[in-house]
């Protein structure tokens, strides 16, 4: 809640400023205060992000990784910083006393900035835009994969893109990474193991590739595939794969395919921070078919 909105539902200042001093309300920002927790509790991340927009004013709205986070598209590192933008010369920094509040001169059109949740936040084609003039290759092909899998964007929104960004700074790479997002990627891991194997020449032939018996039975589905070589590559994340039911599952899963004539290969994160690693594997697996 604002100052403002506390005032306006008959509040006195006095009133505000006793809530505060007892931990009966925690001020996230200026002017804005958290309600509903103890002084013990830490603020949720949503409930952060909301009060640094709130406290900088009507026109302020989440841009960015914050925007990126808040649409859940994945792909960006984490970190605790929160982007906000202000058009003009109202993005003031002295006006921000959290040193994680990040603000920017940017201005959108408004029919560029949506709600999330209560939130004033960039669209994902504007979000996702901003975060490719200034992302890395790897990074920012992989929130291109996340906004197209989560079908926040569609293959004609990316072709509307570089009369976003042109003439800005980073323009150029950007519109090189466009030409390299595939939404059927489904996790940032498996983008940056996909781009491990183009980069190494031996790029898969297909995504999400489904393997059947004789009969029609699913035996597997696999990230990425060399079909005329029978060979599958999975990405193995912590989370969906740590859990021992998906260990379980993905052993059966490798164990049909094996018996089915199929090579399968398994790689983590790490082995994405290894440039050589994945496509040196890939290369000896498919020269062992030949």
């Amino acid at each position: 809640m604002t100052r403002a909105q506390a005032l306006g539902a008959g509040l006195g200042r006095h009133e505000i400023d006793h809530l505060v001093a007892i931990g009966r309300w925690r001020s996230l920002a200026r002017a804005v205060y958290l309600t509903s927790a103890r002084a013990a509790d830490v603020p949720p991340r949503r409930a952060r992000i909301r009060a640094a927009v709130l406290s900088l004013g009507p026109q302020a709205h989440a841009v960015l990784g914050t925007a990126a986070e808040l649409h859940r598209i994945a792909g960006l590192p984490p970190t605790e910083e929160i982007h906000v933008a202000l058009p003009g010369p109202a993005a003031r920094p002295a006006r921000v006393h959290d040193p994680a509040v990040v603000v920017h001169q940017l201005g959108h059109p408004p029919g560029a900035v949506t709600s999330v949740a209560g939130i004033a936040v960039t669209d994902p084609m504007c979000t996702v835009a901003g975060i490719l003039l200034r992302a890395p290759r790897y990074t920012a092909v992989a929130v291109l994969d996340s906004a197209l899998n989560r079908q926040l964007l569609t293959p004609d929104d990316l072709a509307a893109v570089p009369a976003l960004i042109r003439g800005r700074r980073g323009a150029v790479a950007a519109r090189g990474y466009l030409t390299e997002a595939d939404g059927r990627a489904q996790s940032p891991l498996e983008t940056r193991a996909r781009l491990r194997c183009v980069d190494g020449g031996v790029p898969p032939d297909v995504l999400q590739l489904e393997v059947r018996d004789h009969d029609g039975y699913l035996l597997g589905v696999g990230d990425l595939g060399w079909r005329r070589a029978r060979l599958i590559a999975e990405a193995d994340g912590g989370g969906p794969h740590a859990a021992p039911e998906a260990l379980f599952a993905d052993r059966q899963r490798q164990n049909r395919l094996v018996n089915a004539g199929w090579t399968v290969l398994r790689f983590t994160w790490a082995d994405t921070l290894r440039p050589d690693y994945i496509p040196f594997t890939v290369r000896q697996a498919l020269t062992a078919h030949r």
